[in-house]
């Protein structure tokens, strides 16, 4: 904002009349006729046209004092605009839809191709995700929030809240969709194939981009938690493959023995002693090439 003040050469506490003086003497000196400048001329006459009116002139102490007071009647106010895309945001929003999926320890090392199926909310059809026929809120006047300017001058202040009438929703309905019942959503079954990355662990997540829920207008995002079990007497413990080897009297007096991997098969040297207490371990055979293989013995056999 230029300092129309400054452009005069007069103080902020100048007098109406001295604020017209110091115009007349800068006019005469810079008028166009008597050889001026043309463009110092019009910002002279810019300021006294502002500031040599009194009115005008305190409307222009105001602004100069809060450069974001009085802009709401049309002016562009950074704030309102700031919190009028917030709110925007915050409305377009779609919340993930999470959904829960168990993979087995074999599953996780193959990294194969998952089906999953889950329920999904849809656009409907009936309404075409409108969920009826809408008038908007005559309080909010379809803003779905309540604006209040608080204050004048230095201290104007703006506060927004939800709007109590349409609940934040800009609208009302004035007759809701037969099929979805103003949901603006119908549930159905869906499926959807997804690649396990090998040695995916519990508690990690997959997302899967606009395969969530419809909601105001658009569809959200799908994430899957993984929840890892055991499977064929595999575990998995961080990037360690664990099997639960069960022996007969027969196959513990072998000097080796078979075990499965998710790989194939393995042959394993049977140690002198045969200790339940500890596992056999196959370096390397684990998850990420990294992790290894324990081989926990237990014996059961019929008497």
């Amino acid at each position: 904002m230029e300092d129309f003040y400054q452009i005069l050469g007069v103080n902020e506490n100048a007098t109406q009349d001295e604020i017209k003086k110091a115009y007349r003497k800068l006019a005469v000196e810079h008028h166009p006729d008597k050889g001026g400048d043309e463009n110092k001329f019009k910002k002279i006459s810019e300021a006294y046209d502002t500031i040599g009116d009194e009115n005008k002139r305190n409307q222009y102490d105001n602004q100069k004092r809060n450069p974001f007071a009085g802009m709401g009647g049309g002016g562009f106010n950074p704030f309102e605009d700031m919190f009028n895309q917030m709110h925007t945001q915050r409305k377009r929003a779609v919340p993930d839809k999470i959904i829960e999926v168990v993979v087995g320890a074999v599953e996780s090392y193959k990294g194969n191709e998952k089906t999953i199926t889950y329920e999904r909310n849809h656009n409907c059809g009936g309404c075409n995700g409108t969920g009826g026929e809408r008038v908007n809120c005559s309080s909010c006047g379809g803003s779905g929030v309540i604006t209040q300017h608080i204050g004048t001058g230095l201290f104007t202040q703006i506060i927004r809240t939800h709007c109590g009438s349409c609940g934040g929703k800009g609208f009302s309905y004035k007759t809701t969709c037969g099929t979805c019942h103003g949901k603006t959503t119908t549930s159905s079954k869906e499926t959807v194939s997804i690649k396990l990355p090998h040695g995916i662990d519990e508690g990690q997540f997959l997302r899967v981009q606009g395969k969530g829920d419809f909601k105001d207008g658009m569809y959200g995002n799908l994430v899957v938690k993984v929840k890892t079990i055991p499977e064929n007497n595999f575990e998995k413990s961080m990037d360690d493959l664990i099997y639960n080897a069960y022996f007969d009297l027969n196959t513990i007096k072998q000097d080796t023995v078979k075990v499965p991997h998710p790989l194939g098969e393995i042959s394993i040297k049977l140690p002198g002693e045969f200790d339940t207490s500890k596992p056999l371990r196959v370096k390397n055979k684990g998850y990420h090439s990294r992790g290894d293989l324990y081989i926990k013995l237990f014996v059961k056999f019929k008497r």
